[in-house]
């Protein structure tokens, strides 16, 4: 018989201690151990699991707003990042409630032995609102989450660890996240009761080099499934490699980490394939990265954005458009050079979502058109891609 009083607190097996020494008590669930990262907040009621598998995450630790976690449990159709070996993604994640015992068709294994398999360690019991209103106010902090069953902790070592870490800024972390060699993609978005098919494109169908900084899945499947053949290569691969595998498009992958870092290698290589004529199209960290090829500079955002429900107005259209983001760092809107214009804007905060070179083939978004936040609001961007290389190639354009 258990006698213990229904109103004493149970002993804590996860700490999350900030570099300020706050420290604030959980539930352990996950991986055990501890590791220090960046504490965001995502606003997404859906896709926990495309969430903490997207490599933009890599060096963080999402605190999930929503408060129920884990009833469509874990599968493996759902994993965003291209090499699940490397461990791409979230190394933390923070719950308001208990893991949710999954009740969905698709579940093929319980959340938390997922989360431990994957080495992600995460924490329950906390004020997850009370944890974002001070993320807000305060911006994203350095922290560390640690996780041990016996609940003994070493507290004055975990906040020497915290308060120790460098934080995002100058961290290139697209050098990890990247694919290890070149490689072919051909699998189709997915089909209600089929899955995903293969892409049997001919050999004169389009072909897409694709840069991998950290790659999602669902960003190869939509030119699959436009008919494109796809080479994705590692982020180290030169200009020269990339020309002589006779590229229609070229596409600037996402990816985690300062872009200033990670453009240190990255833009000279740009540079050169902006030279050729050939069309470019980059999200999030290809996003910036173009950016800061063209002469513009990027910046450490106070709270990020990351969530599904963010309003980005397309100038080129006139459209709002509902979708999903995950970045810490910005391009300055105002430094954008003669010859790019700004052509989305976040309505949330008038940062800037999108740029295009004026007379060119090139253009680049913030947000992830690929995720599909409900409504498939960005996917024409895709087939503004195909377009550009369609017009290059004298051929008609597909309808937006």
């Amino acid at each position: 018989m258990n006698t213990t009083p229904a109103w004493t607190k149970p002993v804590p097996t996860a700490l999350l201690v900030l570099a300020d020494g706050t420290v604030i008590e959980g539930q352990g669930l996950g991986a055990t151990g501890a590791i220090e990262a960046e504490v965001c907040f995502n606003t997404a009621l859906t896709g926990y699991q495309e969430i903490l598998t997207d490599p933009s995450y890599s060096g963080q630790i999402v605190t999930f707003t929503f408060p129920h976690i884990g009833n469509i449990g874990a599968n493996s159709e759902d994993i965003e990042d291209l090499n699940p070996t490397a461990r791409n993604g979230a190394v933390g994640a923070i719950f308001k409630a208990d893991i949710t015992d999954p009740s969905n068709f698709r579940s093929a294994e319980h959340l938390n032995s997922w989360l431990k398999s994957r080495g992600i360690i995460a924490m329950c019991g906390l004020d997850t609102r009370a944890l974002t209103v001070w993320i807000r106010e305060n911006g994203m902090p350095n922290a560390v989450i640690a996780h041990s069953p016996d609940g003994q902790f070493d507290v004055d070592a975990l906040k020497e660890k915290a308060k120790a870490w460098h934080g995002l800024v100058g961290l290139d972390l697209a050098i990890d996240a990247t694919s290890g060699q070149s490689s072919q993609w051909d699998e189709k978005p997915w089909v209600w009761n089929e899955g995903f098919n293969r892409n049997t494109a001919g050999a004169e169908s389009i072909h897409i080099v694709a840069i991998d900084f950290g790659i999602k899945r669902n960003i190869l499947r939509l030119f699959s499934g436009l008919e494109c053949r796809v080479t994705v290569v590692p982020a180290s691969t030169s200009a020269e490699d990339i020309l002589a595998m006779n590229p229609d498009g070229i596409f600037l992958s996402n990816g985690p980490g300062d872009p200033a870092a990670t453009g240190a290698h990255a833009v000279p290589t740009i540079r050169t394939l902006l030279d050729t004529g050939i069309p470019v199209f980059g999200i999030c960290l290809g996003h910036q990265i173009l950016a800061l090829a063209l002469g513009a500079k990027t910046a450490k955002m106070h709270q990020g954005h990351h969530g599904a429900n963010h309003p980005v107005k397309d100038h080129t259209t006139g459209k709002v458009e509902i979708v999903s983001m995950n970045h810490g760092f910005a391009v300055d809107g105002e430094t954008l050079p003669e010859g790019v214009e700004a052509t989305h804007i976040s309505l949330f905060d008038g940062t800037n979502c999108g740029l295009q070179v004026t007379g060119k083939p090139v253009f680049s978004v913030q947000h992830h058109p690929e995720a599909s936040p409900g409504p498939q609001d960005s996917h024409y961007l895709f087939r503004r891609f195909i377009n550009l290389i369609r017009e290059k190639r004298g051929e008609a354009a597909l309808a937006e």
